[in-house]
């Protein structure tokens, strides 16, 4: 089948983010300028570059998270994993601003060297981040969006010694990351596989 997105999806749901999956869940923690704290999955999440180390997240709506990050200049992404989907699940609902998410999925936060937000204490890996410059997003007409792309540069990487082999790599089948997949639907890490590269 074909369609064009400028007439009306013929499907019962639009399947972008069924299409575009897995997608990694970012759990970004925030501080707003009162020190309250917030931390909610998104999973319009990805790694922009790896030199310097760049993040990105999206909004759709100007959430707390994004609100937060953009004020204050700082962001913590925690890994959201297998065992920690009911957590991270309980953190994605939509409550007023004063609830501590992390309460409310009964979590422990862990201090940052670098920056004010708490990471999740039991995450596998958080990574630190300083807030880039952000640009409003237009369509093709030049109509300025209510979504709001935060990018971050890593400050700091946190890593549990436990989900390091030997050899110091990061062990990501041990992790098990969740990722996002479209509708109600999720996927985990649970193996991996190498390729040899052409240029290898």
């Amino acid at each position: 089948m074909f369609y064009s997105t400028d007439e009306p999806c013929p499907l019962p749901h639009n399947p972008l983010k069924a299409i575009v999956s897995p997608r990694p869940i970012g759990w970004i923690s925030t501080q707003d300028k009162n020190g309250q704290v917030n931390l909610a999955p998104y999973s319009f999440f990805n790694a922009v570059c790896s030199t310097p180390s760049i993040v990105m997240f999206s909004s759709e709506g100007l959430k707390d998270s994004a609100r937060n990050a953009l004020e204050t200049g700082e962001f913590v992404v925690s890994l959201a994993t297998l065992a920690l989907k009911d957590a991270m699940n309980a953190s994605s609902a939509p409550v007023e601003t004063h609830v501590n998410e992390y309460t409310l999925a009964g979590l422990e936060p862990a201090s940052c060297v670098h920056v004010s937000p708490p990471r999740v204490a039991i995450s596998p890996a958080s990574l630190e981040c300083k807030t880039l410059p952000n640009h409003p997003m237009t369509d093709l007409n030049g109509n300025t969006l209510d979504v709001h792309m935060v990018l971050g540069q890593v400050v700091g990487v946190h890593i549990h010694d436990d989900y390091l082999s030997d050899a110091g790599l990061f062990d990501t089948a041990k992790a098990q990351p969740l990722a996002r997949c479209g509708y109600r639907d999720y996927a985990a890490v649970e193996s991996v596989f190498q390729l040899t590269r052409p240029v290898d």
